[in-house]
């Protein structure tokens, strides 16, 4: 008689397990490496743990099923083999489970009002209703304490499950950490990269956020490891690019779309935002005058495909605001305060978009 896998199989049915009460074949303790060599008869047996204590009775009654069933001069003792179950990797716990959408701001180059976009769309969408964050990344230029004007204010700590947590400061609806809060503001940061890198985990970590609507991250210009930190770090829900018009920033631009869209990184872009569209002076509210090159972001959006979020004009109030700690999104009345206005309904709708038609954005792996 010859014998054959499924008859080794329908034999081990008829072993139970004594505490779960089914059959081991039910319960997939069987390996699927079954091997039959005339009347040599050899499997393994799948257990959770290498120490379960049903080892030595499982083992002994698969003997005997496969003697009774399949035959008596089946050679099956001594080739029952016991293997442990690959346990599950467990899922990572996801940080800032409370923050429903994080927004990463970035430039291909400094001087083009990042951070100016970033903390005026900040305040935007606090204005809107939004409960809203903004993590200064730019480590070595971090300018969000003066644009809210709170680069006196140190950050308290509190002491939650047992833990110490960073409270963020906050002021005009939105909630702030910055390296500024720890630093003086007349010091030079002189960090190696990994120091900076840490420093930014630790925001981010230790920082009691609580529940948001939108967390901003206004990262440094350019590409560098803090953008990879932040992306390896936490599930960016997609990128938004700020430039100028002219032709300088529109190629770093592109290098700032190229760098998210990458095959290793890939964060949705949200869209462009074309600062520094046109110069309107005060006294001449409906002149618009293109200092540095019409429509360059406008164009650039229409090249990649990705939206253009707004077109925020040059006027002396976006810099007085900034200076003084005022961002210009305070006033919508205001040529400037309209303009961020309607730039945040936009990112809304952009975020919006963005999740009815892709599946959450996952933490990046970095393969080398």
């Amino acid at each position: 008689m010859s014998y054959y896998p499924q008859l080794v199989l329908d034999a081990l049915k008829h072993v139970r397990h004594p505490g779960k009460g089914k059959d081991i074949v039910s319960l997939e303790m069987v390996a699927d490496d079954i091997k039959i060599d005339g009347k040599k008869i050899s499997f393994s047996l799948l257990f959770d743990r290498p120490n379960d204590p049903m080892i030595p009775a499982l083992k002994k009654a698969c003997v005997q099923a496969i003697e009774t069933y399949v035959g008596e001069d089946a050679e099956i003792r001594g080739n029952i083999y016991v293997k442990i179950k690959p346990r599950p990797k467990a899922e990572p716990q996801k940080l800032l489970p409370e923050v429903k959408n994080i927004v990463a701001v970035a430039s291909g180059k400094g001087g083009v009002g990042k951070s100016t976009v970033t903390s005026n769309l900040a305040v935007a969408l606090a204005k809107a209703g939004y409960s809203v964050g903004l993590l200064d990344a730019d480590i070595f230029g971090p300018s969000v304490p003066k644009m809210f004007k709170t680069e006196e204010d140190r950050p308290l700590l509190d002491k939650i499950d047992g833990r110490d947590r960073i409270i963020p400061v906050e002021k005009y609806g939105v909630k702030m950490l910055s390296i500024g809060y720890f630093v003086n503001p007349k010091d030079a940061t002189i960090w190696r990269g990994a120091m900076a890198t840490n420093a930014i985990k630790q925001l981010i970590t230790e920082g009691n956020w609580g529940a948001l609507d939108y967390l901003l991250i206004d990262l440094p210009p350019g590409t560098s490891d803090i953008h990879l930190t932040m992306v390896q770090t936490l599930a960016i829900s997609g990128a938004i690019i700020v430039t100028t018009p002219q032709d300088v920033a529109l190629a770093d631009a592109i290098k700032g779309v190229s760098m998210f869209k990458s095959k290793n990184i890939n964060v949705p872009i949200l869209g462009l935002v074309e600062n520094m569209a046109w110069f309107t002076p005060a006294e001449l509210p409906d002149n618009k005058y293109y200092i540095f090159g019409k429509d360059g972001g406008k164009n650039l959006a229409e090249e990649l495909e990705v939206p253009l979020l707004g077109q925020i004009p040059i006027v002396q109030s976006i810099r007085e605001g900034g200076d003084h700690g005022e961002p210009a999104a305070l006033n919508q009345d205001s040529v400037t305060g309209n303009a961020f206005a309607d730039m945040a309904t936009r990112v809304v709708a952009a975020i919006e978009e963005r999740n009815s038609h892709l599946p959450p954005t996952q933490i990046v792996e970095i393969k080398t």
